[in-house]
């Protein structure tokens, strides 16, 4: 078992080697791979189906029918639209704005953080600081504000905002990373090379931590839908157009919850958040048993 899991982690296999082995290891862990099919699902679903679907439109003589209700599986909200067509259309922007703010925030941690270890002196105090400026305010309240002040009516906006934000957690686990890994020989080396300090830092050290950075990225997926959806939940996002956030948003406002016929229209939006985030729970914790060697020779 062990030696089919070595060119996962291999120095030197290619970009396609690594993930092919990733997903080979993933298949045989039942956890990881179900959260591999049911995230891939959803993103598939959402991003290709609302094509083929028919545009949601009111029908005041169709609201607030319960679920199996013939033509609306899930019945309807409270302007007659289909729950169903919503919640399969609503997702887009949820996965988008997740997986691009995580990568924002991702990419800023590794550069603040791995500049601040190997420079060190004022950067690293600069850095450090800026961290803690931002982790002694409550985020959830910081994006309140500046959903106040300003007008997140595009999904890239939500996505620089919450992952302009969400960086300080991992920018100091990526500096206590790099200060372990900057004395080693290998780095030694190359410093004695003269490579520069960018060729040093970014060929050099952080290929070292993919898969730590890998895990972080996930966790961040997870983050930034939890909070652009307190951001519609909350009514500090603009409530145009269709997402899950909206959805609950607009059902939770009507008191669909105290309403036995739209129980569906407030539960499925939070049942398809619920399996996303699951889904990606699965699969982050089996690779991380994959990538890190002292969980996989358990």
């Amino acid at each position: 078992m062990a030696d089919a899991t070595i060119p996962v982690s291999a120095v030197g296999t290619t970009g396609v080697s690594r993930f092919a082995g990733i997903l080979s290891s993933l298949r045989r862990s039942p956890a990881g791979f179900i959260g591999f099919i049911i995230v891939a699902l959803m993103v598939l679903i959402t991003a290709i189906v609302p094509f083929f679907l028919p545009d949601v439109t009111p029908n005041v003589k169709e609201i607030l029918l319960p679920a199996g209700s013939p033509g609306h599986l899930l019945g309807t909200d409270n302007e007659g639209k289909d729950v169903l067509i919503q919640m399969i259309g609503g997702g887009r922007t949820v996965i988008f704005v997740g997986f691009i703010a995580a990568a924002i925030s991702t990419a800023l941690a590794i550069v603040l953080g791995s500049l601040a270890a190997y420079l060190g002196g004022w950067v690293d105090s600069v850095v450090v600081t800026l961290a803690d400026v931002f982790l002694t305010v409550p985020q959830i309240v910081l994006l309140a504000v500046m959903g106040a002040f300003f007008k997140l009516d595009s999904p890239l906006l939500l996505a620089l905002l919450v992952g302009g934000l969400s960086w300080p957690v991992l920018t100091r686990a990526v500096r206590a990373q790099v200060f372990s890994l900057k004395e080693r020989e290998f780095v030694e080396a190359a410093r004695l090379l003269d490579l520069g300090t960018i060729r040093v830092v970014f060929v050099e050290i952080l290929p070292n931590m993919a898969s730590f950075i890998l895990m972080n990225f996930m966790i961040g997926v997870t983050n930034a839908i939890y909070q652009l959806v307190g951001l519609y939940l909350l009514g500090l996002a603009p409530l145009s157009g269709a997402n899950w956030g909206i959805m609950l948003n607009r059902a939770w406002i009507a008191g669909a919850i105290f309403n036995d016929a739209s129980l569906a229209w407030i539960l499925s939006p939070i049942l398809a958040i619920v399996l996303l985030l699951l889904g990606l729970v699965m699969m982050t914790r089996s690779l991380e048993e994959i990538l890190n060697p002292r969980l996989r020779d358990r």
